[in-house]
């Protein structure tokens, strides 16, 4: 009998050191779809993925850069949907986290793969040359993955003052579970950076390479690339999609003008709620799995806090979460290591 799952696209910052190489080890036999994706990026003179995967060394500059990161991403997840074994998960929802959106579109077929990939492709470009401001990352909960009201009143207030000095701006930009980001422009970013107390060793974290997505310093993003992109590339998705504010498109009620409104409009420039999205995810559906498309795995531990947020399978700390994965996973995350890998390809 098949298990339920609804599967989940990674963001930004999921291609690291460690994962040079994913595609040439994972996905090897995906030579068709690797060209395909490849044909597109030099008719737009930009270095193939084949290329950027088989780097004999990892360049942050390069592979973490907007025009690059988006599209190795794109390739290393949905070569990972087409590896999962549909024959054991049947696969009863799709959604994603910031960029995942885009992935998710073309993993429930609203867009082809090559057409996501254009649409990727286009977006990182546009950020490339357009893209604004930046993003910090701030935990809400403490070491054990449980809300910690004193973390979440000291970021309130911090960016409070921050908002405060003339010629900043700051915006909520993503609800990542047990985290918060921040979008701001350069000035605010500076100030959040020295203001917000160090905690658990590494924040606060300025991601590198990212602009202020999902927030008004956006709008001008969102209008170019509505004049590079058409209504027609998209349709309504062939499995439900779970949206950056929580919501379903269905598969026989969706407008496809709607959908992409919200890709190019909602969905750059106001705040993604990740929370949502797995709140939607394991209470409109109640699957049996969580899978998370690879490369990477961080997106395991905002989901995870966000089950304990709800008291998922009884998870009321990462204590529970990590004893209960050890067992039987609930959330399987195909980069995190071949063991869960295995359970979702095998």
């Amino acid at each position: 009998m098949k298990q339920t799952a609804v599967v989940i696209c990674p963001g930004r910052g999921t291609y690291n050191a460690t994962e040079l190489g994913y595609l040439k080890k994972h996905h090897s036999d995906k030579t068709e779809f690797i060209a395909l994706l490849d044909q597109q990026r030099e008719a737009n003179n930009q270095t193939s993925i084949s290329e950027l995967d088989a780097a004999s060394a990892y360049s942050i500059k390069k592979h973490t850069s907007s025009e690059n990161a988006s599209s190795i991403i794109y390739a290393c997840a949905v070569a990972d949907f087409q590896a999962i074994n549909q024959e054991k998960y049947d696969i009863v929802a799709i959604t994603g986290n910031s960029m995942g959106w885009y992935l998710a579109l073309a993993c429930a077929g609203a867009l082809s793969y090559e057409q996501g990939m254009m649409l990727v492709n286009t977006m990182g470009n546009i950020m490339q040359h357009h893209g604004q401001g930046g993003q910090i990352l701030y935990p809400t909960v403490d070491e054990n993955w449980v809300h910690d009201a004193q973390l979440k009143a000291t970021l309130d207030e911090t960016v409070a003052g921050v908002k405060k000095v003339e010629g900043t701006e700051v915006y909520s930009s993503i609800h990542l579970g047990g985290f918060e980001v921040l979008a701001a422009n350069k000035k605010a970013l500076g100030l959040l950076a020295k203001n917000l107390p160090p905690v658990q060793d590494r924040y606060p974290l300025i991601l590198p390479n990212h602009a202020a997505f999902h927030s008004p310093i956006m709008k001008n993003t969102s209008k170019i690339a509505k004049e590079q992109l058409s209504a027609t590339m998209f349709n309504a998705p062939n499995v439900p999609l779970i949206d950056g504010r929580g919501r379903i498109w269905q598969s026989f009620s969706t407008d496809r003008h709607a959908l992409y409104d919200y890709t190019l409009e909602d969905q750059v420039h106001d705040t993604y709620n990740y929370s949502s999205v797995i709140e939607t995810s394991i209470k409109e559906f109640a699957p049996d799995k969580l899978i998370i498309l690879g490369p990477g795995s961080t997106l395991g531990a905002p989901t995870a806090q966000e089950l304990i947020n709800h008291h998922w399978h009884k998870f009321n700390s990462k204590a529970d979460f990590i004893e209960a994965q050890s067992d039987d996973p609930f959330v399987l995350s195909m980069g995190m290591n071949e063991l869960q890998r295995n359970l979702v390809t095998q």
